[in-house]
């Protein structure tokens, strides 16, 4: 019985006591990865998307001391619109709680309350990885430990682009994370259906992936599943000229001296400005397909 300090919306409750489908949703995208107003118009269309499929939305944030797993429409807009929001991965989130302050959570942080909570699937937009240019300052994100140790299903489009997606596989494969394409034998790179790496797995239906989850707590292995799921065709834009402009993005960011957890909001505000926001309409697609896809893979688990 865990005493971590959880605040289920009743709605998530109910869902979960009855053993419906339940999805997961960050916050972050809603403090860190979209200005105001288009970031809470994103995450009720999110909410919407999960609903849609017949599963229950449970978007997770940390306020008034409590991981809220779920939250009311007027808890959207207040996080929507604060400021000095925490972002929140495994090293932050209990001294976010102890001090009461407001936290938005990252991919790591969803996946701890997620798996608190006893959701299972979870849907995102990208991941975080390894930086490019890691070798010279060790940037890569928890998300990749996260993976490895807590055994939730994460629906992404890939890890975001502005990462070097070769070292992040890598990574992800040497820590025996299960990476699996849905529809292509590619891996997509976020805002472009194609990457040019191809993917160790491959599984097509939300029931495979669903029989694949349940399997490795069969086996009683340690750590989740990263599902890539290419963004709409319609929606793309192509990966070559998204290179060149995170390119030019990351090198402005050197120039300026950004660092640390500031790198990838200051990246995608920058991107969002050189694409004239072409790459917010984009990171809204794939969110949307993500959390469609992510609805029938929890049902599937519930199902079974």
């Amino acid at each position: 019985m865990t005493t971590a300090p959880l605040a289920l919306h009743p709605e998530v409750a109910d869902a979960l006591a009855e053993g419906r489908p339940v999805v997961a949703l960050e916050s972050t995208i809603i403090t860190h990865g979209m200005p105001y107003p288009q970031n809470v118009s994103t995450a009720r269309a999110v909410e919407a998307a999960v609903r849609s499929e017949g599963a229950v939305p449970a978007t997770i944030a940390v306020m008034g001391g409590q991981i809220r797993v779920g939250l009311e429409d007027g808890e959207l807009e207040r996080l929507a619109r604060a400021e000095e929001v925490m972002k929140l991965s495994r090293a932050d989130l209990a001294v976010c709680l102890a001090s009461g302050a407001i936290g938005s959570t990252t991919v790591a942080a969803t996946m701890i309350a997620a798996r608190l909570a006893g959701i299972a699937t979870f849907a995102t937009g990208g991941i975080g990885g390894v930086h490019r240019g890691a070798e010279q300052s060790f940037d890569i994100s928890a998300d990749l430990q996260e993976l490895a140790q807590t055994a939730v299903t994460v629906v992404s489009a890939g890890a975001k682009a502005i990462l070097d997606l070769p070292k992040t596989f890598e990574v992800l494969e040497t820590l025996g994370v299960p990476v699996i394409a849905v529809g292509q034998d590619e891996i997509p790179a976020f805002w472009s259906r194609r990457s040019g790496l191809k993917a160790p797995l491959r599984l097509d239906t939300p029931e495979e992936i669903a029989a694949a989850h349940l399997m490795r707590a069969r086996l009683g292995l340690p750590g989740g599943q990263l599902v890539v799921n290419p963004i709409p065709a319609e929606a793309q834009i192509p990966a070559d000229e998204v290179e060149a402009i995170v390119t030019r993005a990351i090198q402005t960011a050197e120039a300026q001296g950004v660092a640390a957890k500031s790198v990838t909001p200051f990246l995608l505000d920058l991107i969002f400005d050189l694409t004239e926001g072409r790459s917010l309409q984009a990171n809204s697609a794939l969110v949307l397909s993500n959390a469609r896809l992510a609805a029938r893979i929890a049902a599937a688990i519930a199902k079974r």
